[in-house]
């Protein structure tokens, strides 16, 4: 309840962001940070400071169990809906390591996982529950989740990399480490640029 009233008094989610993303003062920012982080954990939610909305979006029933991460870009009159991920990909031998970028005018509904470096186009509308890991085009709509096994014949890259303090690392043995390896860092670099907490 005291962040819910401290949300409100800071003018509320979105004037919040925005206050943590144009603060000069260290402390401040801290605080605002703090406020900002809490009143989306008491909703089930995270929309990083990093990820890049061109306006606000539209969303009809709160902004509650939505995780947006950071790298994220998002266009302008959006509607996203609860439970919505639209999410970074940081398995480093991924073809679609990157984090997505949503057009203008696009509808996505409950439940959609938008995961990875992705383009949705312009006036796209995903479907309750869909799973999008590819390209859509402008004017389209994504139904359902794919379900599909492809075997490899030698052993993915699964570490869960991270931004923390502004190194790279990963989670390992029961301990976070820095990424140390020159081309992995080169990778996540150029693909995940500024993408802050993800």
């Amino acid at each position: 309840m005291l962040i819910e009233g401290l949300n409100k008094l800071c003018g509320g989610t979105w004037s919040l962001r925005k206050r943590c993303r144009n603060s000069r003062s260290p402390v401040l920012t801290r605080i605002l940070r703090w406020i900002y982080t809490k009143g989306l954990q008491a909703r089930g939610s995270w929309i990083s400071l990093e990820a890049r909305f061109a306006a606000i979006p539209c969303f009809p029933h709160g902004i509650y169990g939505i995780f947006i991460s950071g790298g994220a870009t998002i266009g302008r009159n959006c509607v996203i809906f609860q439970q919505v991920t639209i999410g970074s990909n940081t398995l480093i031998d991924s073809p679609h390591l990157g984090a997505p970028t949503i057009g203008d005018d696009c509808y996505i509904g409950a439940g959609a996982k938008i995961i990875g470096k992705v383009t949705v186009g312009r006036n796209v509308r995903v479907g309750a529950n869909a799973v999008v890991v590819r390209d859509v085009p402008d004017n389209s709509v994504v139904a359902g989740a794919e379900h599909r096994i492809v075997t490899r014949d030698h052993a993915p890259n699964n570490r869960f990399y991270h931004i923390h303090d502004g190194r790279w690392r990963y989670y390992e043995a029961e301990r976070w480490r820095p990424v140390t390896d020159e081309q992995d860092l080169a990778l996540l670099n150029s693909r995940l640029p500024g993408a802050g907490p993800i």
